[in-house]
């Protein structure tokens, strides 16, 4: 049964109130390693945004004419990984393939997405929650906008703290903790005007 939630509320819910980051904290390794350059942190959260786009319409797909029609659910965890890792390695070719420069700048973040929990999360999100296509789609941009949202304000946030006075204690990734966490309740403070159940 597909949940009653607008597909443009489901988008915005996911961006800000039910961030896939901020709210469930999937894909936290790569966004506190790379956070700490703003070009990178772009490149990572562009792809991300990509990828996970992507890979939400295709697995919908799967489990909608395969898994499902077939009686396979319990096999769902294997198959939604082995779709995340194809549709990002056809991406590393194609882009290579197409744009060689692109290839070079995003060359180092495409092999982190395959590992980045984040996606796999919000496929398992889409299954569970039962979304038709519509929102599937827009799950997936929210998501990987709200991913990407997330990644850029902390790396202009580090940037600003790396020059901050902060306790000698806290310097380092307890600053960063800290941060994420206040980023965290920011974010979740709007939780009463949209959310995602």
């Amino acid at each position: 049964m597909t949940p009653d939630v607008h597909p443009v509320t489901l988008l915005f819910a996911s961006i800000f109130t039910s961030n896939i980051l901020l709210s469930n904290f999937l894909g936290m390794c790569s966004f506190i390693s790379i956070s700490k350059d703003y070009k990178s942190s772009f490149g990572l959260g562009f792809a991300v945004t990509i990828v996970m786009t992507i890979t939400m319409v295709v697995s919908w797909a799967v489990l909608k004419f395969v898994i499902e029609p077939l009686g396979i659910e319990y096999l769902s965890f294997i198959i939604f990984i082995i779709v995340i890792a194809a549709i990002v390695q056809m991406l590393e070719m194609l882009i290579d393939r197409i744009s060689p420069a692109l290839y070079l700048a995003l060359g180092i973040f495409l092999p982190l997405i395959t590992v980045n929990c984040a996606i796999l999360g919000a496929i398992l999100f889409m299954q569970i929650r039962s979304y038709d296509f519509a929102q599937t789609l827009t799950f997936g941009i929210g998501s990987g906008a709200g991913w990407w949202l997330a990644i850029m304000l902390l790396s202009a946030i580090r940037k600003k703290v790396d020059v901050a006075p902060v306790p000698a204690g806290l310097k380092g990734p307890g600053i960063t903790v800290i941060t994420i966490g206040f980023m965290a309740m920011a974010f979740i403070g709007f939780s009463g005007m949209l959310t995602v159940q």
